[in-house]
């Protein structure tokens, strides 16, 4: 599993929309047998700061089995207006530092 980290920089008179455009975007992701799960989340310190992450089953999986299939159309055409707004996309592998409690 590889995790992808998608950070943006919203204005804030578009910030909603940009919210709607990534649950319209999450249908396609929950489609992909290649999407392990997702989250997008707002910075409390800089509401204009938005960071999605998304668990792949692979890099190769994301890269070649999620962008060449008709989810990534779906997903890309909910997304596309925001691309401009894109500062970082990288993918990342967990180390063994890692802590989780139950909610």
């Amino acid at each position: 599993m590889v995790i992808e980290y998608v950070r943006y920089k919203i204005p804030a008179d578009q910030a909603d929309q940009f919210i709607a455009a990534y649950a319209t975007a999450g249908e396609a992701l929950r489609a992909s047998s290649h999407c392990l799960g997702f989250e997008l989340s707002r910075c409390t310190e800089e509401p204009t700061s938005f960071i999605l992450r998304i668990e792949w089953d692979s890099v190769e999986g994301h890269m070649e089995g999620f962008r060449k299939s008709p989810e990534f159309r779906a997903f890309f055409a909910s997304v596309k207006p925001f691309v401009g707004n894109l500062e970082e996309m990288r993918h990342y592998e967990r180390t063994a530092v890692l802590h989780s409690s139950p909610v």
